[in-house]
C-alpha cells in the first residue's frame, strides 16, 4: 500500500546567502502491507510529523521515492495528487481540525461536496459514517458543543466518508483523556478488522503504539529498528 525508498529531507532556514541546513530524515526506507496497522515512534525531532507530511503529500521528499498503492506520489503536481489524496487517504489529526462553523454533519459531509457527490448520496453516507461512529443524534451540533472524544469521532467519520483504503493519523489520541483514548483505539482495531484500513500512525504514546502490527523506531532522522507488537 506504501513504499518509502530512501527518502531523505532537509529544511533551509534563513535568507538567500546566508542558510542554515537542518537535516531531518536520512535514507528512509519501509513498506506499510495492505490492512496493517503501522505506528511510527520516536522523540520529538526524530522527524515523524515530517515523515507524516511527506506520505500526505503536503510536502516533497528532497531525495527518495514514496509509492502509494502502485502511483509515485513523488512526481506528481499538486493538483492531480489534490485528486489522488482525497480518493485513497483520510485524516486523522490530533487538533481535530474541525471547522467551527459547520456542524458535525456538514464537517463529515464536507470532503463529499469537494469530490462533486450529488446531494442525496450525500446525505445517506453522511448519515451512514455518523451512526457508524455513534454521533448520529449530535450531528447537527457544532463542534464547540461536543466533547473531545466526540469531536475526533466527527474526524474520524470525515475521514471514512470518502471510503479510504489509508489513514494517517497524527497524534490522534494526543487531546484525549484515557478513557476516551482507549474507545477510540478499540475504534481504530475494529475499523481495521472490519473494513480492512490500513493505517499509518504517528505517535509518541506507548498504548497507541502497542495495536500496530508493527512498530517502526525513528531517531535522529532514521529507522532505528521495527517491532512486531500486536497480533491481529
Amino acid at each position: 500500500m506504501i513504499t518509502i525508498k530512501d527518502i531523505s529531507h532537509e529544511f533551509e532556514i534563513g535568507k538567500k546567502g546566508n542558510k542554515t541546513i537542518i537535516p531531518v530524515l536520512k535514507n528512509v526506507s519501509f513498506e506499510v502491507n495492505k490492512g496493517e496497522i503501522v505506528t511510527i515512534v520516536g522523540r520529538s525531532g526524530s522527524g515523524k510529523s515530517t515523515l507524516l507530511n511527506l506520505v500526505s503529500g503536503f510536502i516533497r521528499p528532497k531525495k527518495g521515492e514514496i509509492i502509494i498503492n502502485g502511483v509515485a506520489i513523488s512526481t506528481m503536481n499538486e493538483s492531480k495528487f489534490a485528486d489522488f489524496r482525497i480518493e485513497h487517504l483520510g485524516f486523522i489529526f490530533q487538533s481535530f481540525q474541525l471547522i467551527p462553523s459547520m456542524t458535525a454533519y456538514q464537517n463529515v459531509e464536507l470532503p463529499l461536496i469537494l469530490k462533486g457527490v450529488k446531494e442525496n448520496e450525500r446525505k445517506h453516507r453522511t448519515n451512514e459514517i455518523l451512526q457508524m461512529v455513534g454521533l448520529y443524534d449530535y450531528k447537527d451540533h457544532y463542534p464547540g458543543e461536543l466533547s473531545g472524544g466526540q469531536q475526533q469521532r466527527v474526524s474520524i467519520a470525515r475521514a471514512l466518508i470518502v471510503n479510504p483504503p489509508i489513514i494517517l493519523a497524527d497524534e490522534p489520541t494526543g487531546s484525549l483523556d484515557s478513557e476516551t483514548e482507549e474507545d477510540l483505539l478499540n475504534f481504530i482495531i475494529t475499523l481495521n478488522k472490519e473494513l480492512g484500513i490500513t493505517f499509518l500512525i504517528i505517535t509518541h504514546d506507548e498504548k497507541v503504539s502497542q495495536i500496530g502490527h508493527r512498530t517502526i523506531e525513528l531517531r535522529d532522522g532514521r529507522v532505528l529498528e521495527e517491532a512486531y507488537a500486536y497480533e491481529a
